[in-house]
Protein backbone atom coordinates (compact mmCIF):
# COMPACT_ATOMS: atom_id res chain seq x y z
CA UNK A 1 0.00 0.00 0.00
CA UNK A 2 1.51 3.30 -0.66
CA UNK A 3 1.29 6.74 0.98
CA UNK A 4 -1.83 7.87 -1.07
CA UNK A 5 -3.61 4.39 0.07
CA UNK A 6 -2.76 5.74 3.49
CA UNK A 7 -3.65 9.22 3.39
CA UNK A 8 -6.82 8.18 1.35
CA UNK A 9 -7.82 5.54 3.52
CA UNK A 10 -7.76 7.93 6.62
CA UNK A 11 -9.22 10.66 4.87
CA UNK A 12 -12.40 8.00 3.73
CA UNK A 13 -12.75 7.28 7.89
CA UNK A 14 -12.67 10.48 8.71
CA UNK A 15 -15.45 11.18 6.06
CA UNK A 16 -17.29 8.40 7.82
CA UNK A 17 -16.59 9.30 11.20
CA UNK A 18 -18.17 12.85 10.83
CA UNK A 19 -21.13 11.11 9.04
CA UNK A 20 -21.84 8.43 11.39
CA UNK A 21 -22.37 11.93 13.71
CA UNK A 22 -24.25 13.65 11.53
CA UNK A 23 -26.91 10.46 11.10
CA UNK A 24 -27.09 9.05 14.61
CA UNK A 25 -26.48 6.00 13.77
CA UNK A 26 -29.57 4.30 13.25
CA UNK A 27 -29.49 0.68 11.43
CA UNK A 28 -30.27 2.65 8.21
CA UNK A 29 -27.12 4.92 8.71
CA UNK A 30 -25.16 2.99 6.31
CA UNK A 31 -21.57 3.74 7.76
CA UNK A 32 -20.59 1.01 9.49
CA UNK A 33 -18.82 3.08 11.35
CA UNK A 34 -18.45 2.76 15.18
CA UNK A 35 -17.34 5.47 17.35
CA UNK A 36 -16.04 5.23 20.79
CA UNK A 37 -14.28 7.41 23.19
CA UNK A 38 -14.45 11.25 23.08
CA UNK A 39 -16.92 10.05 19.05
CA UNK A 40 -18.90 8.34 21.80
CA UNK A 41 -19.42 11.06 24.24
CA UNK A 42 -20.22 13.35 21.74
CA UNK A 43 -23.04 11.22 20.07
CA UNK A 44 -24.24 10.43 23.16
CA UNK A 45 -24.89 14.21 23.93
CA UNK A 46 -26.37 14.55 20.29
CA UNK A 47 -28.40 11.73 20.67
CA UNK A 48 -30.15 13.06 23.68
CA UNK A 49 -31.08 15.97 22.29
CA UNK A 50 -32.13 15.07 18.44
CA UNK A 51 -32.76 11.01 18.67
CA UNK A 52 -35.92 10.69 16.35
CA UNK A 53 -37.32 7.20 18.01
CA UNK A 54 -37.34 9.19 21.89
CA UNK A 55 -39.61 11.23 20.09
CA UNK A 56 -41.82 8.97 18.43
CA UNK A 57 -41.99 7.38 21.60
CA UNK A 58 -43.44 10.49 23.56
CA UNK A 59 -45.98 11.28 20.65
CA UNK A 60 -43.45 14.14 19.41
CA UNK A 61 -41.53 15.05 16.34
CA UNK A 62 -38.32 15.10 18.54
CA UNK A 63 -37.29 14.66 22.04
CA UNK A 64 -34.60 13.51 24.08
CA UNK A 65 -33.59 11.43 26.28
CA UNK A 66 -33.08 13.82 28.68
CA UNK A 67 -36.59 13.52 30.52
CA UNK A 68 -37.42 16.45 32.87
CA UNK A 69 -34.80 15.55 35.59
CA UNK A 70 -32.72 18.38 36.96
CA UNK A 71 -29.73 16.41 37.76
CA UNK A 72 -29.43 14.29 34.24
CA UNK A 73 -30.23 18.40 32.20
CA UNK A 74 -26.69 19.75 34.58
CA UNK A 75 -24.63 16.82 33.16
CA UNK A 76 -25.89 16.91 30.07
CA UNK A 77 -25.16 20.69 29.94
CA UNK A 78 -21.64 20.18 31.30
CA UNK A 79 -20.79 17.49 28.16
CA UNK A 80 -21.50 19.70 25.58
CA UNK A 81 -19.62 22.78 27.31
CA UNK A 82 -16.95 19.82 26.98
CA UNK A 83 -17.52 18.37 23.72
CA UNK A 84 -18.69 21.71 21.44
CA UNK A 85 -17.47 25.28 20.70
CA UNK A 86 -19.28 27.76 22.96
CA UNK A 87 -21.21 28.87 19.62
CA UNK A 88 -22.37 25.29 19.33
CA UNK A 89 -23.63 25.57 22.97
CA UNK A 90 -25.62 28.05 22.67
CA UNK A 91 -28.06 26.43 19.66
CA UNK A 92 -27.93 23.42 21.75
CA UNK A 93 -29.39 24.75 24.32
CA UNK A 94 -32.06 27.12 22.59
CA UNK A 95 -32.70 23.41 20.76
CA UNK A 96 -33.27 22.01 24.37
CA UNK A 97 -35.22 25.09 25.77
CA UNK A 98 -37.29 24.89 22.68
CA UNK A 99 -38.32 21.34 21.99
CA UNK A 100 -38.44 19.39 25.12
CA UNK A 101 -39.82 22.42 26.90
CA UNK A 102 -36.96 22.48 29.84
CA UNK A 103 -37.60 26.14 30.55
CA UNK A 104 -39.05 25.48 33.92
CA UNK A 105 -35.35 23.79 35.02
CA UNK A 106 -33.86 27.79 34.16
CA UNK A 107 -36.01 28.67 37.80
CA UNK A 108 -33.58 26.57 39.37
CA UNK A 109 -30.47 28.53 40.57
CA UNK A 110 -28.07 25.63 40.09
CA UNK A 111 -29.39 24.86 36.30
CA UNK A 112 -28.49 28.37 35.52
CA UNK A 113 -24.78 28.41 36.86
CA UNK A 114 -24.27 25.70 34.35
CA UNK A 115 -25.62 27.28 31.40
CA UNK A 116 -24.13 29.39 28.32
CA UNK A 117 -25.20 32.86 28.43
CA UNK A 118 -26.41 34.52 25.75
CA UNK A 119 -28.61 36.69 24.26
CA UNK A 120 -31.52 34.15 23.57
CA UNK A 121 -31.43 32.86 27.32
CA UNK A 122 -31.77 36.39 28.37
CA UNK A 123 -34.89 36.79 26.76
CA UNK A 124 -35.94 33.23 27.48
CA UNK A 125 -35.10 34.47 31.26
CA UNK A 126 -36.96 37.85 30.89
CA UNK A 127 -40.23 36.02 29.34
CA UNK A 128 -39.88 33.78 32.50
CA UNK A 129 -39.32 36.88 34.88
CA UNK A 130 -43.00 36.71 36.63
CA UNK A 131 -42.80 32.90 37.39
CA UNK A 132 -39.62 33.21 38.66
CA UNK A 133 -38.78 32.56 42.23
CA UNK A 134 -37.06 34.82 44.82
CA UNK A 135 -34.21 32.01 45.16
CA UNK A 136 -33.53 32.48 41.40
CA UNK A 137 -33.97 35.66 40.95
CA UNK A 138 -30.31 36.72 41.98
CA UNK A 139 -28.41 34.43 39.95
CA UNK A 140 -30.90 35.22 36.84
CA UNK A 141 -29.83 39.14 36.99
CA UNK A 142 -26.05 37.36 37.19
CA UNK A 143 -26.53 36.08 34.10
CA UNK A 144 -27.84 38.49 32.54
CA UNK A 145 -25.75 40.93 33.48
CA UNK A 146 -22.89 39.03 32.31
CA UNK A 147 -24.50 39.47 28.68
CA UNK A 148 -25.15 42.74 28.95
CA UNK A 149 -21.62 43.69 29.80
CA UNK A 150 -20.13 41.56 27.07
CA UNK A 151 -22.07 43.46 25.05
CA UNK A 152 -21.37 46.67 25.67
CA UNK A 153 -17.62 45.76 25.40
CA UNK A 154 -18.35 44.88 22.08
CA UNK A 155 -20.93 47.73 20.91
CA UNK A 156 -20.05 50.99 23.07
CA UNK A 157 -16.63 52.27 21.81
CA UNK A 158 -17.79 52.13 17.98
CA UNK A 159 -21.02 53.78 18.99
CA UNK A 160 -19.44 56.45 20.78
CA UNK A 161 -17.13 57.17 17.72
CA UNK A 162 -19.57 57.31 15.47
CA UNK A 163 -21.91 59.67 16.92
CA UNK A 164 -19.54 61.64 19.15
CA UNK A 165 -18.91 62.29 14.79
CA UNK A 166 -22.18 62.84 13.95
CA UNK A 167 -22.83 65.27 16.69
CA UNK A 168 -19.74 67.40 16.02
CA UNK A 169 -20.62 67.41 11.99
CA UNK A 170 -24.31 68.61 12.69
CA UNK A 171 -23.13 71.42 15.20
CA UNK A 172 -21.01 72.78 12.87
CA UNK A 173 -21.78 76.62 12.25
CA UNK A 174 -20.40 78.20 8.73
CA UNK A 175 -19.38 81.52 10.62
CA UNK A 176 -17.43 80.49 13.42
CA UNK A 177 -15.65 82.99 16.28
CA UNK A 178 -11.93 82.89 15.99
CA UNK A 179 -11.64 80.16 18.14
CA UNK A 180 -14.69 78.28 17.30
CA UNK A 181 -12.62 77.66 13.27
CA UNK A 182 -11.36 74.07 12.66
CA UNK A 183 -8.20 74.82 11.44
CA UNK A 184 -8.09 70.72 10.12
CA UNK A 185 -11.32 70.90 8.28
CA UNK A 186 -11.20 74.49 6.94
CA UNK A 187 -7.56 74.06 5.46
CA UNK A 188 -9.49 70.56 3.50
CA UNK A 189 -12.45 72.18 3.00
CA UNK A 190 -10.62 75.08 0.73
CA UNK A 191 -7.69 72.99 -0.69
CA UNK A 192 -8.95 74.23 -4.18
CA UNK A 193 -8.05 78.12 -3.13
CA UNK A 194 -4.54 77.45 -2.62
CA UNK A 195 -2.30 80.13 -4.05
CA UNK A 196 0.99 78.76 -4.65
CA UNK A 197 2.82 81.96 -5.43
CA UNK A 198 2.07 82.65 -2.18
CA UNK A 199 2.46 79.09 -0.72
CA UNK A 200 -0.82 79.40 1.45
CA UNK A 201 -4.48 78.82 1.37
CA UNK A 202 -7.23 81.65 1.02
CA UNK A 203 -10.16 80.06 2.99
CA UNK A 204 -13.30 81.14 1.41
CA UNK A 205 -15.13 79.07 3.74
CA UNK A 206 -14.87 78.48 7.68
CA UNK A 207 -15.91 75.17 9.49
CA UNK A 208 -16.15 76.06 12.97
CA UNK A 209 -16.90 73.53 15.94
CA UNK A 210 -20.05 73.70 17.19
CA UNK A 211 -20.44 74.69 21.13
CA UNK A 212 -21.40 72.05 23.15
CA UNK A 213 -24.58 74.11 24.19
CA UNK A 214 -27.92 73.11 25.62
CA UNK A 215 -29.76 74.49 22.59
CA UNK A 216 -27.10 71.77 20.01
CA UNK A 217 -28.08 68.69 22.24
CA UNK A 218 -30.00 66.30 20.40
CA UNK A 219 -32.31 64.06 21.66
CA UNK A 220 -32.83 60.26 21.05
CA UNK A 221 -36.10 58.46 21.80
CA UNK A 222 -36.42 54.97 21.29
CA UNK A 223 -39.50 53.21 21.35
CA UNK A 224 -39.43 49.63 21.81
CA UNK A 225 -41.94 46.88 21.51
CA UNK A 226 -41.86 44.34 24.04
CA UNK A 227 -44.03 41.71 22.40
CA UNK A 228 -42.28 38.23 22.48
CA UNK A 229 -40.80 37.61 19.19
CA UNK A 230 -38.82 40.65 20.08
CA UNK A 231 -37.10 39.51 22.46
CA UNK A 232 -33.49 39.43 21.37
CA UNK A 233 -34.02 43.27 20.25
CA UNK A 234 -35.36 44.52 23.61
CA UNK A 235 -31.70 43.45 25.16
CA UNK A 236 -29.79 45.00 22.44
CA UNK A 237 -31.92 48.21 22.64
CA UNK A 238 -31.42 48.53 26.30
CA UNK A 239 -27.55 48.02 25.72
CA UNK A 240 -27.27 50.61 23.08
CA UNK A 241 -29.61 52.62 24.97
CA UNK A 242 -27.06 52.63 27.99
CA UNK A 243 -24.72 53.42 25.78
CA UNK A 244 -26.47 56.87 24.42
CA UNK A 245 -27.56 57.73 28.02
CA UNK A 246 -23.90 57.78 28.43
CA UNK A 247 -22.73 60.63 26.36
CA UNK A 248 -23.71 64.19 27.27
CA UNK A 249 -24.64 65.39 23.59
CA UNK A 250 -27.82 63.09 23.46
CA UNK A 251 -30.54 63.11 25.93
CA UNK A 252 -32.21 59.73 25.77
CA UNK A 253 -35.78 58.69 26.51
CA UNK A 254 -36.51 54.87 27.10
CA UNK A 255 -40.06 53.79 25.87
CA UNK A 256 -41.68 49.88 26.01
CA UNK A 257 -44.78 48.90 24.83
CA UNK A 258 -47.23 46.14 24.30
CA UNK A 259 -50.89 46.98 25.19
CA UNK A 260 -49.55 49.56 27.31
CA UNK A 261 -46.79 51.93 27.23
CA UNK A 262 -43.66 51.88 30.20
CA UNK A 263 -41.21 55.16 30.30
CA UNK A 264 -38.30 53.41 31.44
CA UNK A 265 -35.75 56.64 31.06
CA UNK A 266 -35.26 56.52 34.98
CA UNK A 267 -33.31 52.99 34.63
CA UNK A 268 -31.55 53.64 32.01
CA UNK A 269 -28.36 53.78 33.05
CA UNK A 270 -28.73 49.84 33.83
CA UNK A 271 -29.74 47.65 31.06
CA UNK A 272 -30.27 44.69 33.74
CA UNK A 273 -32.58 46.90 35.49
CA UNK A 274 -34.38 47.82 32.29
CA UNK A 275 -34.59 44.54 30.91
CA UNK A 276 -36.45 43.14 34.18
CA UNK A 277 -38.97 45.86 34.01
CA UNK A 278 -40.09 44.56 30.69
CA UNK A 279 -42.87 42.16 30.52
CA UNK A 280 -42.46 40.17 27.34
CA UNK A 281 -45.33 38.92 25.29
CA UNK A 282 -48.79 40.13 25.14
CA UNK A 283 -50.44 42.69 22.39
CA UNK A 284 -48.79 45.30 20.49
CA UNK A 285 -50.56 48.56 20.25
CA UNK A 286 -47.58 50.73 18.44
CA UNK A 287 -50.17 53.65 18.02
CA UNK A 288 -50.53 53.87 21.67
CA UNK A 289 -46.75 54.52 22.35
CA UNK A 290 -46.04 56.73 19.46
CA UNK A 291 -48.50 58.96 20.26
CA UNK A 292 -46.50 59.08 24.08
CA UNK A 293 -43.47 59.48 22.19
CA UNK A 294 -44.72 62.14 20.60
CA UNK A 295 -46.65 64.00 23.62
CA UNK A 296 -42.66 64.32 24.76
CA UNK A 297 -41.05 66.02 21.77
CA UNK A 298 -40.33 70.30 22.63
CA UNK A 299 -37.70 70.11 20.16
CA UNK A 300 -38.59 68.31 16.44
CA UNK A 301 -35.84 69.43 14.84
CA UNK A 302 -33.19 67.96 16.82
CA UNK A 303 -35.13 64.82 17.79
CA UNK A 304 -34.97 61.03 16.54
CA UNK A 305 -37.19 58.73 17.30
CA UNK A 306 -36.48 55.13 17.05
CA UNK A 307 -39.01 52.82 16.75
CA UNK A 308 -38.34 49.02 17.02
CA UNK A 309 -40.54 46.92 16.00
CA UNK A 310 -42.00 43.95 13.91
CA UNK A 311 -45.15 46.29 12.95
CA UNK A 312 -48.15 43.87 13.54
CA UNK A 313 -50.27 46.44 15.02
CA UNK A 314 -53.25 45.61 16.86
CA UNK A 315 -53.90 49.57 17.52
CA UNK A 316 -55.53 52.20 15.43
CA UNK A 317 -53.82 51.17 12.02
CA UNK A 318 -54.47 55.23 10.55
CA UNK A 319 -53.32 56.87 13.59
CA UNK A 320 -50.36 55.58 13.95
CA UNK A 321 -49.28 56.45 10.32
CA UNK A 322 -50.88 59.81 10.79
CA UNK A 323 -48.18 59.87 13.85
CA UNK A 324 -45.06 59.26 11.95
CA UNK A 325 -46.42 61.33 9.08
CA UNK A 326 -46.77 64.30 11.69
CA UNK A 327 -43.32 63.46 13.88
CA UNK A 328 -41.80 64.15 10.27
CA UNK A 329 -43.79 67.21 9.22
CA UNK A 330 -42.60 68.49 12.16
CA UNK A 331 -38.70 67.62 11.49
CA UNK A 332 -38.49 64.30 14.13
CA UNK A 333 -36.13 61.91 12.06
CA UNK A 334 -37.70 58.86 12.35
CA UNK A 335 -36.70 55.75 12.37
CA UNK A 336 -38.16 51.84 11.73
CA UNK A 337 -36.07 49.15 12.56
CA UNK A 338 -38.22 46.03 11.96
CA UNK A 339 -35.48 44.21 14.38
CA UNK A 340 -32.42 44.83 16.12
CA UNK A 341 -30.50 41.30 16.29
CA UNK A 342 -27.87 39.13 14.48
CA UNK A 343 -30.96 37.15 14.04
CA UNK A 344 -31.35 37.41 10.00
CA UNK A 345 -34.32 38.28 8.36
CA UNK A 346 -37.34 38.63 10.77
CA UNK A 347 -41.30 38.41 10.36
CA UNK A 348 -42.78 41.50 9.99
CA UNK A 349 -46.04 42.93 8.59
CA UNK A 350 -45.21 44.02 5.21
CA UNK A 351 -48.20 45.84 4.48
CA UNK A 352 -47.41 48.26 7.64
CA UNK A 353 -43.45 48.65 6.28
CA UNK A 354 -45.18 49.42 2.64
CA UNK A 355 -47.21 52.60 3.98
CA UNK A 356 -43.93 53.55 5.94
CA UNK A 357 -41.58 53.57 3.08
CA UNK A 358 -44.12 55.47 1.63
CA UNK A 359 -44.19 58.18 4.13
CA UNK A 360 -40.29 58.29 3.92
CA UNK A 361 -39.29 56.35 6.62
CA UNK A 362 -38.35 52.77 5.57
CA UNK A 363 -38.42 50.21 8.27
CA UNK A 364 -35.45 47.84 7.91
CA UNK A 365 -33.80 45.20 10.08
CA UNK A 366 -30.80 46.10 11.37
CA UNK A 367 -27.92 43.81 13.27
CA UNK A 368 -26.11 45.68 16.46
CA UNK A 369 -23.12 46.70 14.08
CA UNK A 370 -24.82 48.39 12.09
CA UNK A 371 -27.06 50.52 14.53
CA UNK A 372 -24.26 52.89 15.05
CA UNK A 373 -24.31 54.16 11.33
CA UNK A 374 -27.60 53.96 10.95
CA UNK A 375 -28.35 56.61 14.46
CA UNK A 376 -25.07 58.94 12.90
CA UNK A 377 -26.95 59.05 9.66
CA UNK A 378 -29.99 60.10 11.43
CA UNK A 379 -28.40 63.12 13.42
CA UNK A 380 -26.80 64.35 10.32
CA UNK A 381 -30.25 63.89 8.61
CA UNK A 382 -28.82 61.91 5.83
CA UNK A 383 -30.19 59.07 4.01
CA UNK A 384 -29.88 56.01 6.43
CA UNK A 385 -27.85 53.25 5.13
CA UNK A 386 -30.56 50.62 4.05
CA UNK A 387 -29.33 47.28 3.95
CA UNK A 388 -29.64 45.63 1.11
CA UNK A 389 -32.89 43.03 1.38
CA UNK A 390 -31.59 40.89 -1.92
Amino acid sequence: MTVNDVKATDAGRERLRRWRLVLGGDAADGTGHALSGRDAAMDGALTALYDKEAGKQAGRDRTAGLGASAPSVARWLGDIRTYFPSSVVQVMQRDAIERLGLSALLLEPEMLEAVEADVHLVGTLLSLNKAMPETTRETARAVVRKVVEDLEKRLATRTRAALTGALDRSARVSRPRHHDIDWNRTIAANLKHYLPEYGTVVPERLVGYGRASQSMKKEVILCIDQSGSMASSVVYASVFGAVLASMRSISTRLVVFDTAVADLTDRIDDPVDVLFGTQLGGGTDINRALAYCQSQITRPAETVVVLISDLYEGGIRDEMLKRVAAMKASGVQFVALLALSDEGAPAYDREHAAALAALGAPAFACTPDLFPEVMAAAIEKRPLPVPDRG
